[in-house]
């Protein structure tokens, strides 16, 4: 009896988590395709970090040689007052023995490019913006930007904060009279936000730069909304992110002027924190954000709004959300791509099962896998969203109880830091469907649902049951 096909996956978006899904399905051997909006994607962006939630996958992917290659292991973090008096700093050192990775910070760009390089080229199309959806029981059809029309069985929007297939899909439940009114209201609207990543720089001037591991280190301003961020990177850089923390109605009038989004709008940003100070340079001869910023190319600074939310609805129909388009994080726990990667890896597995060729891939088949996956990963995608508007207040807060708490959280003593970092690396979802990494002993990780197909595969070759180490 001839097996089925597995289903087509149309990916809209071909950021960290569109390009994290396709890794996994072409591993996983189910056909797709990547559609991204724009004709080609700029190196933009700053530092970002990943840990040990989501690096045994990298393990099982046989990525993470490569990541280290592009990163440094981050073994403290700072924290200081504008006036650089050092209000404290979290040990990371033992994080590695305890959690069985360090946690890594790099440039994004390189990060995206790694990924990039993981996925067949001609399985992705670019200046391919979705702007229609239609799915019934035969398939899924999306109309792009150009007027041309894709199918497939299934299509995941990867698309970020202002998907363009959540809009489509949700402007269909609400004509049925089944949007959550949550999820029809806008986003919370927070931060404006700067970041840019420096040229080479002269480590004789920046001795930091010397160093093989990074240097993180959090500035706090006083009486102001802004705090910035500053890491040194793997070839003499140094990335600077900085936020301005708004309140409510300010925070609306910026998301709807035009405006405020153009080069003019980044020069005004410029001027007004270009004198801020940093903890870097020669002993006695601390820098400022200026020297930072005019050691980048103008072109490569960029000025972002953060915003917030929580979506309830992630699927309908044959259509499911990943990332920044199920959940908008804070930057401030540094999570946002980290959870887009891990809906990926839960995603993938999902797929993986309903997709073994024993019986067609149905709607009712398809609806199972989404529930599934929404299942196992809303609880945590949750928790980081509110884990993230806790950071932003212990990082931004003016307020006498958040400094005061801004110092107490800097000087705990190193095991209580630890117990915290390491419940937190208790979540680590791996692929199913491939050899796990075994955890490190002691550490209490959250149980992960096995894969179906996999054990049954693994059983037919090896004649004996498979126990898996998670």
């Amino acid at each position: 009896m001839p097996l089925h096909p597995p289903p087509k996956v149309l990916i809209a978006g071909a950021g960290l988590g569109g390009l994290f899904l396709a890794i996994l399905l072409e591993k996983a051997g189910i056909p797709y395709h990547i559609y991204e909006r724009t004709s080609t994607v700029k190196p933009l962006g700053a530092s970002m970090g990943i840990n040990a939630n989501i690096l045994p996958v990298f393990d099982q992917l046989d990525l993470l040689k490569d990541l280290q290659k592009i990163a440094f292991a981050c073994t403290t973090l700072e924290l200081y007052k504008e006036s650089l008096k050092k209000i404290g700093a979290i040990d990371l050192s033992g994080f590695k023995e305890k959690a069985g990775y360090h946690t890594y910070i790099f440039h994004r760009p390189d990060f995206y490019e790694l990924l990039l390089t993981r996925v067949p080229r001609e399985k992705i199309s670019f200046n391919k913006k979705v702007v229609w959806v239609l799915q019934n029981k035969e398939g899924v059809m999306i109309r792009t930007s150009d007027n041309e029309t894709h199918h497939g069985d299934i299509l995941v929007g990867a698309d970020g904060a202002y998907s363009a297939v959540r809009q489509n899909i949700y402007k269909d439940l609400t004509k049925k009279g089944e949007l959550p009114a949550s999820d029809a209201g806008g986003f919370k609207m927070g931060f404006i936000c700067m970041v840019g990543t420096t040229n080479p720089l002269d480590p004789e001037e920046y001795p930091e730069l010397k160093d093989d591991h990074c240097h993180f280190k959090t500035h706090i301003g006083k009486n102001k909304a802004h705090s910035w961020v500053t890491t040194t990177l793997p070839n003499n850089r140094i990335s600077f992110i900085i936020a301005e923390q708004l309140d409510e109605q300010v925070a609306k009038d910026f998301a709807f002027r035009n405006s405020e989004w153009s080069s003019e709008s980044n020069a005004a940003m410029i001027k007004q924190i270009y004198n801020f100070p940093i903890k870097h340079g020669r002993e006695g001869e601390d820098k400022i954000l200026g020297n930072l910023i005019d050691a980048t190319d103008p072109g490569l600074i960029s000025k972002i709004f953060l915003e917030e939310k929580l979506f309830e609805t992630w699927y309908h129909g044959r259509t499911v959300l990943i990332g920044d388009a199920a959940h908008k994080m804070q930057p401030s726990a540094g999570q946002g791509a980290v959870n887009a990667m891990e809906d990926a890896v839960i995603l993938a597995n999902c797929l993986y099962d309903i997709s073994g060729g024993k019986e067609p891939v149905t709607p009712e088949l398809i609806t199972k896998a989404f529930r599934d996956y929404r299942e196992q990963r809303y609880c945590h995608a949750k928790f980081q969203v509110e884990n993230s508007q806790e950071m932003a207040k212990l990082l931004n807060g003016q307020k006498l109880s958040e400094r005061v708490v801004r110092t107490v959280v800097y000087n705990l003593p190193r095991w209580i830091m630890n117990h915290v970092y390491l419940k937190q690396a208790g979540y680590r979802p791996q692929v199913m469907f491939l050899p796990t990494v075994p955890n490190p002993k002691g550490l209490p990780v959250v149980p992960q649902k096995p894969s179906k197909r996999y054990q049954e595969e693994q059983t037919a070759k090896n004649g004996s049951d498979v126990y898996l180490d998670l």
